[in-house]
C-alpha cells in the first residue's frame, strides 16, 4: 500500500517503513506526527484519489532526526562591472519513518 502526501509544499510517494526526508517540522525526535493532507492512495490496482484529498485519509509517521542540508552557493556576478555577490544557504530538514497508511 502507498500513499501520495503533501507537507511543506512538497507532494511525496510514500509506503510503510520508508524514509523521507522532509521539510523541518516543529516535533521532538521520537514523537508520532500525522500527515492528513492524503492526495492518494493505492494499493496495486486499487487506487483512490482524492478531489482535492481523500475522504478519512491518514499517514503517520515516527520523527527520526532532525538536521541542516547541504550547503548551496549564490553566486551573481557581472563581468567587466567589477561586481560579485556571494553567498550560501543550507536547508533545515526533518527525516521521518511512516508507520502506517490509513485510507
Amino acid at each position: 500500500m502507498y500513499a501520495i502526501i503533501a507537507t511543506g509544499g512538497k507532494q511525496y510517494r510514500v509506503a510503510e517503513g520508508d524514509v523521507i526526508r522532509i521539510e523541518k517540522l516543529e516535533a521532538e525526535v521520537g514523537s508520532e506526527v500525522d500527515f492528513d493532507q492524503v492526495l492518494m492512495v493505492g494499493s496495486g490496482n486499487d487506487v483512490r484519489v482524492g478531489a482535492p484529498l481523500v475522504d478519512g485519509g491518514k499517514v503517520t509517521a515516527k520523527v527520526e532526526d532532525h538536521g541542516r542540508g547541504d550547503k548551496v552557493r549564490i553566486i551573481k556576478f557581472r563581468r567587466r562591472k567589477h561586481s560579485m555577490k556571494q553567498a550560501g544557504h543550507r536547508q533545515h530538514y526533518t527525516t521521518v519513518r511512516i508507520t502506517g497508511i490509513a485510507g
